[in-house]
């Protein structure tokens, strides 16, 4: 079917719009990601030890984590959104217009990059005044490659959001209830989140569970996000990227497919 450019944009200017009005959401989705930050990162300071990552600190290495934990949350419940359209009509509504599915999942997934890289980049601006030292890829704060490190941070936020939209698409395509939907959401998030080494170091864990962190998609976002802001990462650059750019097309094509399958009543 013909992208129709229009209702890409339509649809993704409502998620900015929503995005704008609903501060409270807003507040709460940054909340946890700062507390973390300015309790855990402080309390666990002086224990931090990371093999090979010199003197940095517990806030330091975290803060990447909080942003790969920002966007994940925000970007699953892009699928809970789905669910509440479903519910009060508007889905039904959209799903009427002569506009592609494929269209419709476009706009959406665009406008849930698009605030999911909004919350990671204030995240990592609000860490700076609590000790979070961003290097870049390159120790030297004047050189670009602090910009370089920068601008594939951006990209690595937005490859994440763009994975865990997909996969709330998925449950919002084959879950009709909200509340089933926030159980199993709730089920999945926190052992992405907990296998990531957002929090501590992947080889801190047993050899069996860093086999099952090697098949989370959120552990190579994260570990790119360490490589390009503080320089210290467990794999290359490289390998975080096409790693992650493959799950994030894989998802979205499942949700893409199971929304294109899935009927509005």
């Amino acid at each position: 079917m013909l992208i129709d450019i229009k209702a890409i944009y339509t649809l993704w200017l409502r998620e900015m719009i929503r995005f704008f009005r609903l501060r409270s959401r807003v507040i709460g989705s940054l909340g946890m990601p700062i507390f973390f930050l300015a309790f855990m990162g402080m309390g666990l300071n002086s224990s931090f030890n990371m093999q090979g990552a010199g003197d940095m600190d517990y806030i330091t290495f975290l803060a990447p984590g909080m942003i790969g934990m920002t966007l994940l949350f925000s970007s699953m419940f892009a699928g809970l959104s789905v669910l509440w359209d479903r519910e009060f009509g508007f889905l039904k509504e959209i799903m009427v217009t002569p506009v592609s599915r494929v269209s419709i999942i476009l706009g959406r997934t665009l406008g849930g990059v698009t605030t999911g890289l909004l919350q990671g980049i204030i995240i990592m601006v609000l860490a700076i005044p609590i000790g979070f030292k961003m290097t870049g890829i390159s120790a030297d704060f004047s050189t670009p490659s602090f910009i370089i490190g920068v601008l594939l941070s951006i990209v690595f936020m937005g490859l994440i959001a763009a994975t865990f939209i997909g996969l709330g698409l998925v449950f919002a395509s084959i879950i009709d209830d909200m509340s089933g939907y926030s159980l199993i959401m709730n089920f999945i998030i926190f052992p992405l989140f907990f296998l990531s080494g957002a929090l501590f170091p992947i080889d801190n864990m047993p050899g069996w569970v860093q086999s099952i962190s090697y098949v989370d998609p959120l552990t190579y976002g994260v570990d790119g996000l360490r490589a390009c802001m503080i320089g210290t990462s467990e794999f290359s650059i490289l390998i975080d990227l096409v790693a992650l750019s493959i799950s994030s097309a894989v998802m979205i094509y499942l949700g893409a497919f199971l929304f294109d399958r899935a009927e509005v009543n």
